[in-house]
Protein backbone atom coordinates (compact mmCIF):
# COMPACT_ATOMS: atom_id res chain seq x y z
CA UNK A 1 0.00 0.00 0.00
CA UNK A 2 2.69 2.43 0.82
CA UNK A 3 4.39 1.39 -2.98
CA UNK A 4 1.03 2.03 -4.62
CA UNK A 5 0.43 6.01 -2.32
CA UNK A 6 4.41 7.08 -3.43
CA UNK A 7 3.80 6.22 -7.16
CA UNK A 8 -0.03 8.27 -7.10
CA UNK A 9 1.17 10.72 -5.80
CA UNK A 10 4.35 11.08 -8.10
CA UNK A 11 1.56 10.40 -11.09
CA UNK A 12 -1.03 11.88 -10.27
CA UNK A 13 1.33 15.62 -9.01
CA UNK A 14 3.10 15.23 -12.26
CA UNK A 15 0.28 14.39 -14.16
CA UNK A 16 -1.83 17.28 -13.13
CA UNK A 17 1.48 19.64 -13.37
CA UNK A 18 1.27 18.78 -17.29
CA UNK A 19 -2.37 19.92 -17.58
CA UNK A 20 -2.59 22.56 -15.89
CA UNK A 21 0.59 23.51 -17.22
CA UNK A 22 -0.50 23.19 -21.08
CA UNK A 23 -3.59 24.69 -20.08
CA UNK A 24 -1.66 28.06 -18.62
CA UNK A 25 0.89 27.99 -21.44
CA UNK A 26 -2.27 28.00 -23.98
CA UNK A 27 -3.49 30.73 -22.24
CA UNK A 28 -0.33 32.66 -22.47
CA UNK A 29 0.71 32.37 -18.78
CA UNK A 30 3.58 31.53 -16.65
CA UNK A 31 3.36 27.45 -16.62
CA UNK A 32 4.14 27.86 -12.44
CA UNK A 33 0.51 29.10 -12.45
CA UNK A 34 -0.56 25.67 -13.94
CA UNK A 35 1.81 24.02 -11.19
CA UNK A 36 0.46 25.39 -8.69
CA UNK A 37 -3.27 25.41 -9.50
CA UNK A 38 -2.66 21.30 -10.02
CA UNK A 39 -1.01 21.32 -5.92
CA UNK A 40 -4.40 22.80 -5.37
CA UNK A 41 -6.41 20.45 -6.93
CA UNK A 42 -4.60 17.38 -5.62
CA UNK A 43 -4.38 19.09 -2.15
CA UNK A 44 -6.20 17.86 0.77
CA UNK A 45 -8.97 21.00 0.84
CA UNK A 46 -10.51 20.45 -2.61
CA UNK A 47 -12.53 17.38 -3.64
CA UNK A 48 -11.20 14.80 -6.01
CA UNK A 49 -7.98 12.79 -5.70
CA UNK A 50 -5.83 14.03 -2.63
CA UNK A 51 -2.26 12.38 -2.63
CA UNK A 52 0.10 12.24 0.32
CA UNK A 53 1.48 15.76 0.96
CA UNK A 54 4.52 14.40 2.86
CA UNK A 55 5.52 12.21 -0.30
CA UNK A 56 5.41 15.01 -2.78
CA UNK A 57 7.59 17.49 -0.29
CA UNK A 58 9.88 14.69 -0.57
CA UNK A 59 10.14 14.55 -4.37
CA UNK A 60 10.34 18.02 -4.24
CA UNK A 61 12.99 18.15 -2.08
CA UNK A 62 15.26 16.35 -4.06
CA UNK A 63 14.09 19.14 -7.31
CA UNK A 64 15.44 21.56 -5.17
CA UNK A 65 18.77 19.91 -4.18
CA UNK A 66 19.34 19.31 -7.97
CA UNK A 67 18.48 22.77 -8.66
CA UNK A 68 20.77 24.58 -6.54
CA UNK A 69 23.41 21.82 -7.44
CA UNK A 70 22.88 22.54 -10.66
CA UNK A 71 23.31 26.73 -10.34
CA UNK A 72 26.63 25.91 -7.70
CA UNK A 73 27.91 24.22 -11.08
CA UNK A 74 27.78 27.54 -13.03
CA UNK A 75 28.73 29.84 -9.61
CA UNK A 76 32.49 31.16 -10.11
CA UNK A 77 33.87 31.16 -6.23
CA UNK A 78 35.36 34.37 -7.06
CA UNK A 79 31.98 35.47 -8.32
CA UNK A 80 30.10 34.85 -5.31
CA UNK A 81 32.80 36.61 -2.88
CA UNK A 82 32.18 39.37 -4.96
CA UNK A 83 28.91 39.32 -4.93
CA UNK A 84 28.78 38.51 -1.05
CA UNK A 85 29.66 42.17 -0.57
CA UNK A 86 26.20 42.92 -1.58
CA UNK A 87 24.59 40.10 -0.62
CA UNK A 88 24.69 39.99 3.38
CA UNK A 89 24.47 43.86 3.96
CA UNK A 90 21.59 43.73 1.28
CA UNK A 91 19.91 40.43 2.98
CA UNK A 92 20.08 41.77 6.39
CA UNK A 93 18.72 45.45 5.48
CA UNK A 94 15.89 44.03 2.93
CA UNK A 95 14.80 41.81 5.43
CA UNK A 96 14.64 43.94 8.70
CA UNK A 97 12.76 46.54 6.67
CA UNK A 98 10.43 44.16 5.18
CA UNK A 99 10.09 42.41 8.57
CA UNK A 100 8.66 45.40 10.54
CA UNK A 101 6.66 46.54 7.33
CA UNK A 102 4.88 43.81 7.67
CA UNK A 103 5.14 43.77 11.74
CA UNK A 104 3.82 47.21 11.92
CA UNK A 105 0.86 46.77 9.63
CA UNK A 106 -0.55 43.64 11.55
CA UNK A 107 -0.05 45.28 14.59
CA UNK A 108 -2.43 47.99 13.23
CA UNK A 109 -4.81 44.97 12.60
CA UNK A 110 -4.63 43.63 16.24
CA UNK A 111 -1.83 41.31 16.49
CA UNK A 112 1.04 41.31 18.66
CA UNK A 113 4.51 42.42 17.92
CA UNK A 114 6.07 38.98 18.12
CA UNK A 115 3.88 37.15 16.07
CA UNK A 116 3.98 40.31 13.47
CA UNK A 117 7.80 40.06 13.30
CA UNK A 118 7.50 36.15 13.21
CA UNK A 119 5.26 36.20 10.01
CA UNK A 120 7.27 38.89 8.29
CA UNK A 121 10.92 37.56 8.74
CA UNK A 122 9.34 34.46 7.13
CA UNK A 123 7.58 36.34 4.10
CA UNK A 124 11.27 38.69 3.78
CA UNK A 125 12.80 35.31 2.64
CA UNK A 126 12.72 34.09 -1.39
CA UNK A 127 12.46 31.18 -3.07
CA UNK A 128 15.20 30.42 -4.17
CA UNK A 129 13.31 27.18 -6.76
CA UNK A 130 11.47 30.42 -8.29
CA UNK A 131 13.92 33.11 -8.51
CA UNK A 132 16.69 30.39 -10.12
CA UNK A 133 13.45 29.38 -12.71
CA UNK A 134 12.63 32.99 -13.96
CA UNK A 135 16.50 33.83 -14.05
CA UNK A 136 16.86 30.78 -16.37
CA UNK A 137 14.17 32.10 -18.41
CA UNK A 138 15.71 35.26 -19.20
CA UNK A 139 19.17 33.57 -19.08
CA UNK A 140 20.18 35.92 -16.98
CA UNK A 141 21.34 33.56 -13.73
CA UNK A 142 24.79 33.73 -14.93
CA UNK A 143 24.84 37.49 -15.22
CA UNK A 144 25.89 40.16 -12.37
CA UNK A 145 22.21 40.76 -11.73
CA UNK A 146 22.10 36.93 -11.43
CA UNK A 147 25.08 36.37 -9.60
CA UNK A 148 23.82 38.77 -6.81
CA UNK A 149 20.44 37.88 -6.62
CA UNK A 150 21.56 33.78 -5.61
CA UNK A 151 24.83 35.16 -3.19
CA UNK A 152 21.58 37.20 -1.79
CA UNK A 153 19.52 34.08 -1.17
CA UNK A 154 22.37 31.94 -0.42
CA UNK A 155 22.97 34.48 2.61
CA UNK A 156 19.06 34.38 3.56
CA UNK A 157 19.35 30.51 3.81
CA UNK A 158 22.31 30.95 6.33
CA UNK A 159 20.10 33.79 8.54
CA UNK A 160 17.23 31.25 7.95
CA UNK A 161 19.38 28.66 9.74
CA UNK A 162 20.41 30.90 12.40
CA UNK A 163 16.46 31.83 13.20
CA UNK A 164 15.51 28.21 13.09
CA UNK A 165 18.21 27.81 16.11
CA UNK A 166 17.28 30.75 17.74
CA UNK A 167 13.33 30.20 17.74
CA UNK A 168 13.00 26.90 19.89
CA UNK A 169 15.60 28.63 22.25
CA UNK A 170 13.79 31.86 23.08
CA UNK A 171 10.14 30.66 23.09
CA UNK A 172 10.35 27.20 24.33
CA UNK A 173 8.61 26.82 27.55
CA UNK A 174 12.06 26.38 29.74
CA UNK A 175 14.03 30.00 29.81
CA UNK A 176 17.22 29.87 28.19
CA UNK A 177 19.94 31.78 29.14
CA UNK A 178 22.04 34.50 26.88
CA UNK A 179 25.25 32.01 27.01
CA UNK A 180 23.03 29.27 25.57
CA UNK A 181 21.69 31.05 22.87
CA UNK A 182 25.22 32.46 22.45
CA UNK A 183 26.60 29.23 22.20
CA UNK A 184 24.01 27.65 20.07
CA UNK A 185 24.69 30.57 17.78
CA UNK A 186 28.52 30.08 18.10
CA UNK A 187 28.12 26.34 17.11
CA UNK A 188 25.77 26.64 14.23
CA UNK A 189 28.56 29.00 12.51
CA UNK A 190 31.05 26.76 13.34
CA UNK A 191 29.24 23.82 11.55
CA UNK A 192 28.60 26.54 8.51
CA UNK A 193 32.38 27.33 8.09
CA UNK A 194 33.17 23.64 8.65
CA UNK A 195 30.91 22.38 5.86
CA UNK A 196 32.18 25.31 3.50
CA UNK A 197 35.94 24.02 4.61
CA UNK A 198 35.08 20.58 3.82
CA UNK A 199 33.14 20.77 0.75
CA UNK A 200 35.93 22.53 -0.60
CA UNK A 201 38.65 20.29 -0.16
CA UNK A 202 36.79 17.84 -1.62
CA UNK A 203 36.44 19.80 -4.59
CA UNK A 204 40.09 20.28 -4.63
CA UNK A 205 41.11 16.92 -4.47
CA UNK A 206 38.64 14.11 -3.55
CA UNK A 207 35.58 14.99 -5.96
CA UNK A 208 38.29 15.62 -9.19
CA UNK A 209 40.12 12.45 -8.28
CA UNK A 210 36.80 10.42 -7.95
CA UNK A 211 35.14 11.72 -11.39
CA UNK A 212 38.45 11.02 -13.00
CA UNK A 213 38.06 7.34 -12.40
CA UNK A 214 34.31 7.23 -13.31
CA UNK A 215 34.55 9.09 -16.49
CA UNK A 216 37.22 6.87 -17.83
CA UNK A 217 34.73 3.95 -17.50
CA UNK A 218 33.01 6.09 -20.10
CA UNK A 219 29.71 4.74 -18.85
CA UNK A 220 26.83 7.26 -18.93
CA UNK A 221 25.02 5.53 -16.38
CA UNK A 222 27.85 5.05 -13.47
CA UNK A 223 28.95 9.25 -14.45
CA UNK A 224 24.45 10.29 -13.82
CA UNK A 225 24.80 7.94 -11.11
CA UNK A 226 27.51 9.75 -9.18
CA UNK A 227 26.37 13.23 -10.35
CA UNK A 228 23.36 12.15 -7.71
CA UNK A 229 25.24 10.65 -5.18
CA UNK A 230 27.09 13.66 -5.08
CA UNK A 231 24.39 16.36 -4.85
CA UNK A 232 22.26 14.44 -3.10
CA UNK A 233 25.01 12.79 -0.34
CA UNK A 234 26.12 16.09 0.39
CA UNK A 235 23.59 17.64 0.57
CA UNK A 236 21.64 15.00 3.42
CA UNK A 237 24.98 15.00 5.08
CA UNK A 238 24.85 18.27 5.22
CA UNK A 239 21.92 19.06 6.80
CA UNK A 240 22.63 15.61 8.99
CA UNK A 241 25.75 16.44 10.34
CA UNK A 242 25.86 19.96 10.41
CA UNK A 243 22.18 21.38 10.93
CA UNK A 244 22.39 23.73 7.84
CA UNK A 245 19.66 23.12 4.90
CA UNK A 246 19.75 20.21 2.54
CA UNK A 247 19.32 23.63 -0.27
CA UNK A 248 22.63 25.23 1.02
CA UNK A 249 24.65 21.79 1.02
CA UNK A 250 23.37 20.90 -2.66
CA UNK A 251 24.41 24.64 -4.06
CA UNK A 252 27.85 24.04 -2.02
CA UNK A 253 28.18 20.64 -4.02
CA UNK A 254 27.92 21.92 -7.25
CA UNK A 255 30.54 24.84 -6.20
CA UNK A 256 32.55 22.17 -5.33
CA UNK A 257 32.26 19.92 -8.69
CA UNK A 258 31.92 23.53 -10.26
CA UNK A 259 35.89 24.11 -9.86
CA UNK A 260 36.60 20.74 -11.70
CA UNK A 261 36.96 20.08 -15.37
CA UNK A 262 33.60 17.58 -15.19
CA UNK A 263 30.88 21.06 -14.21
CA UNK A 264 29.49 21.14 -18.14
CA UNK A 265 28.60 17.28 -18.26
CA UNK A 266 27.39 17.13 -14.68
CA UNK A 267 25.69 20.05 -14.92
CA UNK A 268 23.79 18.52 -18.09
CA UNK A 269 23.46 15.37 -16.82
CA UNK A 270 21.22 16.34 -13.47
CA UNK A 271 19.58 19.05 -16.22
CA UNK A 272 16.48 16.19 -17.05
CA UNK A 273 15.91 15.27 -14.04
CA UNK A 274 15.76 18.62 -11.92
CA UNK A 275 13.35 19.98 -14.37
CA UNK A 276 10.81 16.64 -13.49
CA UNK A 277 11.25 17.10 -9.67
CA UNK A 278 11.35 21.06 -9.29
CA UNK A 279 7.76 20.81 -10.89
CA UNK A 280 6.28 18.75 -7.62
CA UNK A 281 8.29 21.47 -5.59
CA UNK A 282 5.30 23.62 -6.85
CA UNK A 283 2.48 21.33 -6.61
CA UNK A 284 3.38 20.84 -2.97
CA UNK A 285 3.25 24.45 -2.66
CA UNK A 286 -0.08 24.25 -4.08
CA UNK A 287 -1.02 21.59 -1.85
CA UNK A 288 -0.82 23.90 1.20
CA UNK A 289 -3.32 26.24 0.30
CA UNK A 290 -6.72 26.14 1.60
CA UNK A 291 -9.35 28.22 -0.58
CA UNK A 292 -11.04 29.00 2.24
CA UNK A 293 -9.10 31.60 3.77
CA UNK A 294 -10.00 33.85 0.45
CA UNK A 295 -12.72 34.45 2.57
CA UNK A 296 -12.16 34.25 5.78
CA UNK A 297 -9.07 35.97 5.97
CA UNK A 298 -8.57 38.64 2.95
CA UNK A 299 -7.23 41.67 5.10
CA UNK A 300 -4.50 39.16 6.52
CA UNK A 301 -3.47 38.18 3.02
CA UNK A 302 -3.90 41.44 1.13
CA UNK A 303 -1.58 42.92 4.14
CA UNK A 304 0.87 40.20 3.86
CA UNK A 305 0.81 40.05 0.03
CA UNK A 306 0.89 44.21 -0.22
CA UNK A 307 4.42 43.49 2.02
CA UNK A 308 5.96 40.59 -0.50
CA UNK A 309 5.16 42.27 -3.92
CA UNK A 310 5.43 45.96 -3.28
CA UNK A 311 7.66 46.39 0.08
CA UNK A 312 10.13 43.42 -0.54
CA UNK A 313 11.26 44.44 -3.94
CA UNK A 314 10.70 48.17 -3.12
CA UNK A 315 13.41 47.55 -0.05
CA UNK A 316 15.86 45.07 -2.48
CA UNK A 317 16.20 47.76 -4.84
CA UNK A 318 17.08 50.77 -2.58
CA UNK A 319 19.33 48.52 -1.06
CA UNK A 320 21.24 47.24 -4.18
CA UNK A 321 20.96 50.92 -5.35
CA UNK A 322 22.45 52.27 -2.07
CA UNK A 323 25.18 49.88 -2.11
CA UNK A 324 26.42 51.15 -5.33
CA UNK A 325 24.83 49.38 -8.19
CA UNK A 326 23.17 51.11 -11.17
CA UNK A 327 19.29 51.46 -11.39
CA UNK A 328 18.98 48.73 -14.10
CA UNK A 329 20.22 45.79 -11.39
CA UNK A 330 18.52 47.09 -8.93
CA UNK A 331 15.52 46.90 -9.90
CA UNK A 332 15.28 43.54 -11.56
CA UNK A 333 17.06 42.18 -8.49
CA UNK A 334 13.92 43.97 -6.63
CA UNK A 335 11.70 42.27 -8.99
CA UNK A 336 13.35 39.00 -8.53
CA UNK A 337 12.85 39.28 -4.62
CA UNK A 338 8.68 39.53 -4.83
CA UNK A 339 7.97 36.17 -3.81
CA UNK A 340 8.30 33.94 -0.95
CA UNK A 341 9.09 29.64 -1.07
CA UNK A 342 10.80 27.20 0.94
CA UNK A 343 12.16 28.42 3.55
CA UNK A 344 9.36 30.52 4.27
CA UNK A 345 6.93 27.39 5.40
CA UNK A 346 9.78 25.79 7.33
CA UNK A 347 10.13 28.89 9.33
CA UNK A 348 6.46 29.20 9.16
CA UNK A 349 5.94 25.30 10.12
CA UNK A 350 8.55 26.24 13.00
CA UNK A 351 6.55 29.23 14.61
CA UNK A 352 3.59 27.58 14.39
CA UNK A 353 4.43 24.52 16.51
CA UNK A 354 5.58 27.16 19.07
CA UNK A 355 2.42 28.73 18.91
CA UNK A 356 3.87 32.31 17.41
CA UNK A 357 1.32 32.28 14.54
CA UNK A 358 -2.11 30.62 14.61
CA UNK A 359 -3.80 29.29 11.91
CA UNK A 360 -4.62 32.51 10.65
CA UNK A 361 -1.08 33.46 9.93
CA UNK A 362 -0.03 30.25 8.51
CA UNK A 363 -3.15 30.59 6.00
CA UNK A 364 -2.32 34.28 5.11
CA UNK A 365 1.46 33.02 4.19
CA UNK A 366 0.52 29.84 2.19
CA UNK A 367 -1.80 32.41 0.30
CA UNK A 368 0.67 35.21 0.06
CA UNK A 369 3.03 32.46 -1.01
CA UNK A 370 1.25 30.84 -3.94
CA UNK A 371 -0.12 34.44 -5.34
CA UNK A 372 3.33 36.52 -5.24
CA UNK A 373 5.41 33.19 -7.06
CA UNK A 374 2.59 33.21 -9.95
CA UNK A 375 2.88 37.05 -10.01
CA UNK A 376 6.75 37.00 -9.92
CA UNK A 377 7.77 35.67 -13.41
CA UNK A 378 5.61 38.82 -15.15
CA UNK A 379 7.22 41.74 -12.32
CA UNK A 380 9.99 40.30 -13.40
CA UNK A 381 9.90 40.44 -17.47
CA UNK A 382 7.99 43.93 -16.16
CA UNK A 383 11.42 45.38 -14.58
CA UNK A 384 13.50 43.33 -17.24
CA UNK A 385 11.88 45.51 -20.26
CA UNK A 386 11.09 48.92 -18.79
CA UNK A 387 14.28 49.19 -17.06
CA UNK A 388 16.19 47.39 -19.52
CA UNK A 389 19.01 49.82 -21.78
CA UNK A 390 17.53 50.86 -25.45
CA UNK A 391 20.09 49.24 -27.11
CA UNK A 392 19.48 45.98 -25.91
CA UNK A 393 16.30 43.61 -26.88
CA UNK A 394 14.05 42.92 -24.12
CA UNK A 395 13.07 39.58 -25.49
CA UNK A 396 13.87 36.02 -23.36
CA UNK A 397 17.53 35.73 -24.27
CA UNK A 398 16.34 32.05 -26.06
CA UNK A 399 14.48 33.85 -28.58
CA UNK A 400 17.53 36.28 -29.57
CA UNK A 401 19.94 35.19 -31.89
CA UNK A 402 23.71 35.79 -31.27
CA UNK A 403 26.11 36.94 -33.88
CA UNK A 404 27.31 34.08 -36.32
CA UNK A 405 31.24 33.54 -35.86
CA UNK A 406 31.78 32.25 -39.21
CA UNK A 407 35.24 30.67 -38.37
CA UNK A 408 33.44 28.75 -35.47
CA UNK A 409 33.22 25.29 -35.66
CA UNK A 410 32.40 22.86 -33.33
CA UNK A 411 33.88 19.01 -33.42
CA UNK A 412 32.24 16.20 -32.12
CA UNK A 413 34.56 13.37 -31.91
CA UNK A 414 38.59 13.51 -32.10
CA UNK A 415 39.17 9.68 -33.20
CA UNK A 416 41.59 9.71 -36.40
CA UNK A 417 38.84 11.10 -38.25
CA UNK A 418 38.12 13.88 -35.93
CA UNK A 419 41.90 15.25 -35.87
CA UNK A 420 42.42 15.08 -39.53
CA UNK A 421 39.65 17.35 -39.47
CA UNK A 422 41.07 19.39 -36.66
CA UNK A 423 44.10 19.57 -38.41
CA UNK A 424 42.65 20.78 -41.44
CA UNK A 425 40.20 23.44 -39.77
CA UNK A 426 43.26 24.87 -38.09
CA UNK A 427 45.30 25.06 -40.93
CA UNK A 428 42.46 27.46 -42.57
CA UNK A 429 42.32 29.46 -39.70
CA UNK A 430 39.47 28.46 -38.01
CA UNK A 431 38.13 28.61 -34.48
CA UNK A 432 37.15 25.14 -33.02
CA UNK A 433 35.59 23.63 -29.73
CA UNK A 434 36.32 19.89 -29.33
CA UNK A 435 33.50 17.58 -27.86
CA UNK A 436 34.50 14.57 -26.92
CA UNK A 437 33.90 12.09 -23.65
CA UNK A 438 37.63 10.86 -23.42
CA UNK A 439 39.12 12.38 -20.95
CA UNK A 440 42.79 12.30 -21.70
CA UNK A 441 42.05 13.74 -25.12
CA UNK A 442 40.39 16.74 -23.31
CA UNK A 443 43.11 17.38 -21.17
CA UNK A 444 45.53 16.61 -23.81
CA UNK A 445 44.08 19.44 -26.12
CA UNK A 446 43.55 21.93 -23.49
CA UNK A 447 47.28 21.36 -22.33
CA UNK A 448 48.44 22.57 -26.25
CA UNK A 449 45.92 25.35 -25.85
CA UNK A 450 42.93 24.29 -28.41
CA UNK A 451 39.33 24.87 -27.05
CA UNK A 452 37.88 21.25 -25.42
CA UNK A 453 35.04 20.10 -23.51
CA UNK A 454 34.20 17.05 -21.82
CA UNK A 455 30.96 16.63 -22.32
CA UNK A 456 28.24 14.05 -24.03
CA UNK A 457 26.84 15.49 -26.37
CA UNK A 458 23.56 13.29 -26.79
CA UNK A 459 22.83 15.52 -23.16
CA UNK A 460 20.81 18.71 -23.19
CA UNK A 461 23.05 21.61 -22.76
CA UNK A 462 26.02 20.60 -24.12
CA UNK A 463 25.89 21.58 -27.81
CA UNK A 464 25.02 25.31 -26.08
CA UNK A 465 28.00 25.10 -23.34
CA UNK A 466 30.41 24.49 -26.80
CA UNK A 467 28.89 27.65 -28.28
CA UNK A 468 26.97 25.62 -31.36
CA UNK A 469 24.53 29.21 -30.88
CA UNK A 470 27.18 31.42 -32.52
CA UNK A 471 28.63 29.04 -34.94
CA UNK A 472 29.07 28.40 -38.28
CA UNK A 473 29.58 24.74 -38.58
CA UNK A 474 28.98 21.79 -36.45
CA UNK A 475 31.16 18.37 -37.69
CA UNK A 476 29.70 15.28 -36.09
CA UNK A 477 33.37 13.10 -36.90
CA UNK A 478 32.05 9.80 -35.03
CA UNK A 479 29.57 7.58 -35.14
CA UNK A 480 26.77 8.60 -32.32
CA UNK A 481 24.36 6.60 -31.14
CA UNK A 482 20.77 9.04 -32.08
CA UNK A 483 22.91 11.38 -33.90
CA UNK A 484 19.99 12.60 -35.82
CA UNK A 485 18.33 13.65 -32.43
CA UNK A 486 21.99 16.21 -31.74
CA UNK A 487 21.29 17.22 -35.41
CA UNK A 488 18.04 18.15 -34.33
CA UNK A 489 18.80 20.16 -31.69
CA UNK A 490 21.75 21.79 -33.20
CA UNK A 491 19.30 23.32 -35.80
CA UNK A 492 16.67 24.22 -33.40
CA UNK A 493 19.34 26.31 -31.21
CA UNK A 494 21.09 27.50 -34.67
CA UNK A 495 18.69 27.41 -37.53
CA UNK A 496 21.80 28.68 -39.81
CA UNK A 497 23.74 26.65 -38.76
CA UNK A 498 25.69 24.00 -41.39
CA UNK A 499 26.06 20.75 -40.52
CA UNK A 500 28.22 17.85 -41.06
CA UNK A 501 27.57 14.28 -39.90
CA UNK A 502 28.90 10.98 -40.50
CA UNK A 503 27.28 7.40 -40.33
CA UNK A 504 28.82 4.14 -40.73
CA UNK A 505 25.62 2.19 -42.75
CA UNK A 506 24.15 4.59 -45.90
CA UNK A 507 19.99 3.88 -44.22
CA UNK A 508 21.28 5.69 -41.77
CA UNK A 509 22.20 8.86 -43.93
CA UNK A 510 18.47 9.42 -44.81
CA UNK A 511 17.34 9.65 -41.59
CA UNK A 512 20.27 12.49 -40.77
CA UNK A 513 19.47 14.66 -43.77
CA UNK A 514 15.53 14.47 -42.60
CA UNK A 515 16.96 15.73 -39.27
CA UNK A 516 18.34 18.61 -40.85
CA UNK A 517 22.49 17.28 -41.70
CA UNK A 518 23.63 19.51 -44.27
CA UNK A 519 25.89 17.12 -45.49
CA UNK A 520 26.26 13.50 -44.66
CA UNK A 521 29.24 11.46 -45.31
CA UNK A 522 28.21 7.34 -44.93
CA UNK A 523 31.19 5.20 -44.63
CA UNK A 524 30.06 2.51 -46.77
CA UNK A 525 29.48 5.28 -49.90
CA UNK A 526 32.59 6.97 -49.39
CA UNK A 527 34.82 3.77 -49.24
CA UNK A 528 33.00 2.61 -52.23
CA UNK A 529 33.63 5.85 -54.11
CA UNK A 530 37.62 5.89 -52.84
CA UNK A 531 37.94 1.82 -54.56
CA UNK A 532 36.04 3.19 -57.75
CA UNK A 533 38.39 6.28 -57.92
CA UNK A 534 41.11 4.02 -57.47
CA UNK A 535 40.06 1.00 -60.09
CA UNK A 536 39.47 4.04 -62.56
CA UNK A 537 42.99 5.73 -62.20
CA UNK A 538 44.45 4.83 -65.14
CA UNK A 539 41.96 5.94 -67.21
CA UNK A 540 42.59 9.11 -69.45
CA UNK A 541 40.10 11.26 -67.83
CA UNK A 542 40.16 14.91 -67.05
CA UNK A 543 39.85 16.31 -63.28
CA UNK A 544 36.61 17.75 -64.07
CA UNK A 545 35.37 14.46 -65.47
CA UNK A 546 36.51 12.36 -62.79
CA UNK A 547 34.88 14.82 -60.45
CA UNK A 548 31.78 14.66 -61.80
CA UNK A 549 32.04 10.49 -62.01
CA UNK A 550 32.66 10.94 -58.17
CA UNK A 551 29.45 12.89 -57.53
CA UNK A 552 27.60 10.69 -59.76
CA UNK A 553 28.85 7.34 -57.49
CA UNK A 554 27.70 9.66 -54.58
CA UNK A 555 24.16 10.48 -55.33
CA UNK A 556 23.43 7.69 -57.01
CA UNK A 557 24.66 5.46 -53.61
CA UNK A 558 22.95 7.95 -51.23
CA UNK A 559 19.56 8.56 -52.76
CA UNK A 560 19.15 4.88 -53.87
CA UNK A 561 21.16 3.10 -51.10
CA UNK A 562 19.14 -0.29 -51.47
CA UNK A 563 17.64 -0.44 -54.50
CA UNK A 564 19.20 0.74 -57.30
CA UNK A 565 22.83 -0.78 -56.56
CA UNK A 566 21.93 -4.22 -55.78
CA UNK A 567 20.46 -4.70 -59.05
Amino acid sequence: MDELNILMTFAAGLAGALVFGYIAVRLNLSPIIGYLIAGVMVGPFTPGVVVNRAIAEQFAEIGVILLLFGIGLRFNLKELFAVWRIGVPGALIQSTFSTLALASILRLMGWNWTSGLILGMAVSVASTVVMALVLAHWHDEHTKIGHIAIGWTVVEDILTVALLLLLPLLFSQKVQTGANVGWALGLAALKILGLIGLVMVLGTWGIPWALARIAKTRSRELFTLSVLVLAVGIAAGSARIFGVSMALGAFLAGLAVGRSEFAARAANDALPMRDAFAVLFFVSVGMLFDPKSLIEVPHVIAAVLFVVVVVKPLAAAFTVRLLGQPMTAAVQIGAAFSQVGEFSFILGTVALGLGLIDDVGWNALVAASIISIALNPYMYATARRIWQPRKIQTRPVAERRPPVNPKRCILVGYGPVGKIVHRLLLERGAEITVIDLNLDTIRKLRAEGYHALFGDVLRPGTLEDAGVAEAASLILSTDIEDAAEVVKQARQINPDLQILARCARLREAAALRKAGATVVAAGEAEVGVALAEVVTAGDEMTCNTAALHRETIRRTLYDDPAGRMEK
